[in-house]
């Protein structure tokens, strides 16, 4: 059999065992992000070795199919975000994104310095690359849809979408105390370029282009009854112009790509206010909505959401399969051991709680939960191919992939068996709150710090 049939043998196989387990997989403690490893693994060298990866020091292949996933899945988190920015939900998600993710920096930092014996610089780096959590794995813990206004699930979901491309400055920092990247005197170019510039023009810059070709495109269907259909190429324009034009200046691509879907969904907000269209409600009408001056932003959202999700699970597969094929037994070492149970255990839950000091938007049991879901995955894949692709030396190229490649596969692991159980344990004590609430047997929690 020529590779072609084998390859098209496995690849509609995994494809098909997914839609028909789907429902079922739902009902375990499992997730098809293991399904997916558990297939890559059978088709690497630890399998049948249809799967070869390429040697660790030339990863550009990786880093640019984990860079595609995280586009598309962080524009996916930015349109579900519904909620205003004026909402006490947005402020749990910047202490996350900012606090809570510099106080985990600082903390691995440390601990990969004196415990791993790792230098300075490189200890930086190996704490940025595993900063970030991440938007496509954590699906199962995320806003479901955009009118889901769950403090849990938004903190998680904006949090993701905004500490992808918060990390980036810590990465180059790291690199650049290696002598990988130019800092500046001082550090100013670090600074003033790497941090400052490329965070607000990465927000800027896609948050404007959202907001100017969403209401472009809504101005041509509204009044001219043109641009209607194809919001699929709507999706991947945006995308695709967004994260150009961030990367054209400088600015950090991931931030814009997300900026751009919130901008998008703020224009369904800002006009009217409406719930978002349900699946029911554009049977056979999909035409109409698109040029009711009423619905029409409402329909534009979604459409551009239901198209961009099922890419989102495309990237999935491809980067999780992969991961799987590089498994090696020599990449169990002592050191990501360690990493991991310090990260998970420690780390994670101590960063959650310093970053949220105060707030009183999070109930405890919601806080912790917080703790356990800082899921890593294809954000810190891309970081790590990033980083080896900049001319890390070799050995230490070598110590660097096996911790995270390691952390990221027990973070779908554990993190995959965990959240079925969890989070319909957390379901049902909210539905017991809220019924509660409604007999008025207990006082409603505090909406604001």
């Amino acid at each position: 059999m020529d590779n072609a049939a084998l390859w098209s043998l496995m690849i509609g196989t995994l494809l098909l065992v997914v839609v028909a387990a789907g429902s079922f997989l739902r009902r375990l403690p499992l997730t098809t992000s293991i399904l997916y490893l558990s297939y890559g693994i059978f088709l690497g060298p630890a399998g049948i070795g249809l799967l070869q990866p390429e040697k660790i020091s030339e990863l550009p292949f990786l880093e640019r199919f984990a860079e595609a996933a995280v586009v598309i899945s962080l524009f996916s988190a930015g349109l579900k975000l519904r909620l205003p920015f004026r909402d006490p939900s947005w402020r749990v998600a910047l202490r996350l994104a900012t606090v809570s993710m510099l106080v985990s920096i600082a903390l691995l930092t440390l601990a990969s310095h004196y415990l791993l014996g790792f230098s300075l610089g490189a200890a930086l780096l190996l704490a940025a690359i595993l900063a970030p959590t991440d938007p496509v794995l954590a699906s199962d813990v995320q806003v479901a849809k955009p009118g889901d206004s769950d403090k849990l699930r938004f903190a998680l979901t904006a949090e993701a979408g905004l500490n992808d491309g918060m990390a980036f400055p810590m990465v180059m920092l790291g690199l650049g105390l290696l002598g990988l990247h130019e800092l500046g005197p001082s550090g100013a170019r670090w600074f003033g370029v790497d941090l400052l510039w490329a965070i607000i023009g990465g927000l800027g810059i896609g948050y404007l282009l959202g907001l100017l070709l969403g209401r472009f495109v809504l101005y041509l269907r509204r009044e001219h009854k043109e641009a209607v259909g194809l919001d699929d190429f709507l999706a991947l324009g945006l995308m695709a112009l967004s994260y150009g034009a961030a990367l054209a200046v400088h600015a950090y691509g991931f931030l814009a790509v997300f900026a751009a879907g919130l901008a998008l969904r703020r224009i369904e907000s800002f006009e009217k206010g409406e719930e978002p269209l349900a699946s029911h409600d554009l049977q056979g009408v999909a035409e109409e909505l698109a040029i009711d001056r009423e619905k029409a932003p409402a329909f534009m959202t979604h459409a551009v959401l239901s198209f961009n999700e099922q890419l989102e699970r495309i990237g999935e597969v491809v980067v999780v399969v992969l991961l799987g094929a590089y498994l090696s037994p020599k990449f169990f070492t002592v050191q990501a051991l360690l990493v991991g149970v310090l990260l998970f255990l420690f780390i994670r839950p101590l960063s959650v709680k310093i970053g949220l000091l105060g707030n009183k938007s999070l109930q405890p049991f919601q806080r912790r939960l917080v703790g356990w879901f800082g899921i890593r995955g294809l954000g810190s894949v891309y970081y790590l191919a990033y980083a080896i692709n900049h001319g890390l030396e070799k050995s230490l190229a070598n110590d660097i992939f096996a911790i995270v490649l390691n952390l990221v596969l027990a973070s779908v692991v554990l993190h995959g068996i965990s959240v079925t159980p969890l989070m319909n344990t957390y379901e049902r004590t909210m539905e017991r709150r809220r019924e509660k609430q409604k007999k008025g047997q207990e006082p409603r929690p505090l909406a604001v710090e």
